[in-house]
């Protein structure tokens, strides 16, 4: 009888457990597909001066996500940050963006990926892109896109 840890498809290491990926996927595949969507994020009219009003050094910034997206996908250790604490605090993220922003990264996913791998991440930054939005935007609205009054 198997380990139950071998029997999920987990690997043994020393002391800690590492999960497999959530789908094939290289690192260098990870870092092509940040740094593609952040040239894209530059040149776009909407998204270029949302990010720009908070990006100060673009190489610094896409190595952190593009830690956030191995630790999310490859269970990687090294992203350190809060996502939804770093969009609410830009207090410039308002509803509608995050589609936009999905769009823009599905697109470079379709390009840069095999088509399962591109399926997969994008069902992935879908999910976290609608926890984002509700924690940062849907909060700040009723029913229907109507702000709340304080």
């Amino acid at each position: 009888n198997l380990p139950l840890a071998w029997r999920r498809g987990l690997r043994i290491t020393g002391a800690m457990t590492q999960l497999p990926p959530r789908f094939p996927i290289s690192e260098a595949e990870i870092e092509a597909v940040v740094a593609e969507f952040y040239a894209r994020v530059r040149a776009h009219q909407m998204l270029g001066a949302i990010f720009g009003a908070h990006v100060t050094d673009w190489p610094a910034h896409e190595a952190k996500i593009a830690r956030f997206w191995k630790g999310s996908i490859l269970h990687q250790a090294g992203y350190d940050g809060s996502p939804m604490m770093a969009h609410r605090d830009a207090q410039n993220v308002k509803p509608g963006m995050f589609s936009v922003w999905l769009g823009v990264f599905d697109a470079v996913l379709a390009e840069k990926l095999p088509p399962a791998s591109a399926r997969a991440w994008s069902e992935l930054a879908h999910r976290i892109g609608t926890s984002l939005r509700a924690g940062v935007v849907d909060r700040e609205t009723l029913p229907g896109g109507v702000p709340k009054l304080r």
